[in-house]
């Protein structure tokens, strides 16, 4: 039952910096820009240090200079926001800074359509790191995602010393609704771990496959941090065989923790010979669209990806299982079919996609019927 004292209008921004506020993020950088502007607002209203940065190349490059001083910033941006962060990202990510970066999904390419929605970055996330190593990416599908995926981003980027992508569009975002606030779980703030030891600090010697982190500030250890290929010490080596160990477990770190990390819904029905796989916002069409289908004793299951990249097996492994999967999502050359199978996609798979508007249960439902 629910409490009318529990029930609030807002939308999907709120609940993404107050979640990450909780998880441990002390900082927010950035630069406005549609449709990633609530978020900006509302951590200028929520974090400890709000700083608003004359660009978005700016933004990284100060998110960088404060998470080598022990913050943990984030910041929220859109395609031509983030096209200019990529370089400073690849930079924290051989620096091994954490740090959160929203993409608030709009219609491209390039500036597109400002407030026009799309779920059009995922190739782009995919093959950012050159090299193509992955990056961690978690999307949002529900209010209840906004809370528990924000939380898991900041936890994720301090445990694995990693940049991490919280992937959303513009309709999650800036939509308002009724909010039951009490199905939200408690956050538990992010433990943050320094270097303990009298022995001299090397910053990239990994225990495990993680190094241990030291900021900057402290007067007890020299700390070398670098963009370079390096050794365990952060000194510029070139190419020996330590410098591409390094290298490797840069990747390595990510992949191996991928089930600490691996976040999905899925919903089987009995009987059930079709499968529906859909993320995001169209997600929420995909749930209308099984539900309408088993009233009409139609029955169809339903597998919501979280988890993007890299891409949990699991996904994989489901697919397999039914005569036919209908993927649903908002572009018109099936990301996430591309990103699973390439060229050569089963021929038992359906593709519902859009361009400048949302998918319709109802067009979900006709590819199933199909």
């Amino acid at each position: 039952m629910q409490d009318a004292n529990n029930l609030m209008l807002l939308d999907g921004s709120r609940i993404i910096i107050e979640a990450m506020a909780r998880a441990g993020a002390d900082s927010f950088i950035g630069y406005p820009i549609t449709p990633a502007n609530l978020l900006y607002q509302y951590a200028g209203q929520r974090m400890p240090v709000m700083l608003p940065a004359p660009d978005e190349i700016t933004t990284l490059q100060w998110m960088s200079g404060m998470s080598v001083t022990g913050r943990l910033p984030i910041t929220a941006t859109s395609f031509p926001g983030f096209a200019l962060m990529v370089e400073s990202i690849n930079m924290a990510y051989m620096m091994e800074l954490p740090m959160v970066i929203i993409l608030v999904q709009r219609l491209g390419p390039a500036t597109g359509t400002a407030t026009c929605g799309a779920q059009g970055d995922l190739s782009l996330l995919r093959g950012m790191i050159s090299g193509g190593h992955p990056t961690p990416v978690l999307c949002t599908s529900s209010m209840e995602d906004c809370w528990t995926l924000s939380a898991k981003a900041v936890e994720i980027a301090v445990k694995l010393r990693t940049p991490v992508i919280l992937l959303t569009s513009k309709e999650e975002v800036m939509t308002q609704k009724s909010f039951d606030l009490s199905v939200l779980s408690e956050i538990v703030p992010v433990v943050r771990k320094y270097y303990a030891s009298a022995e001299p600090y090397q910053s990239y010697k990994p225990q495990g496959l993680v190094p241990e982190f030291l900021p900057v500030t402290q007067t007890m250890h020299q700390v070398r941090i670098t963009a370079s290929t390096h050794n365990q010490k952060g000194i510029l080596q070139n190419t020996d065989e330590e410098s591409m160990a390094n290298t490797r477990r840069l990747e390595e770190k990510i992949r191996v923790s991928l089930p600490d990390y691996t976040f999905y819904e899925y919903t089987p029905k009995q009987g059930a010979k079709n499968l529906i796989v859909s993320f995001g916002i169209t997600a929420e069409a995909a749930k209308d669209a099984q539900s309408q289908l088993t009233k009409k004793g139609i029955p169809v299951s339903l597998l919501i990806p979280k988890t993007l990249l890299p891409t949990p097996s699991i996904y994989l492994e489901i697919m397999e299982k039914y005569e036919s999967v209908v993927i649903a999502e908002e572009n018109i050359n099936n990301q996430f079919s591309d990103m699973i199978y390439g060229l050569k996609k089963p021929k038992n798979h359906k593709f519902i996609g859009g361009l400048g508007k949302m998918i319709t249960p109802q067009q979900i439902q006709e590819g199933i019927k199909s």
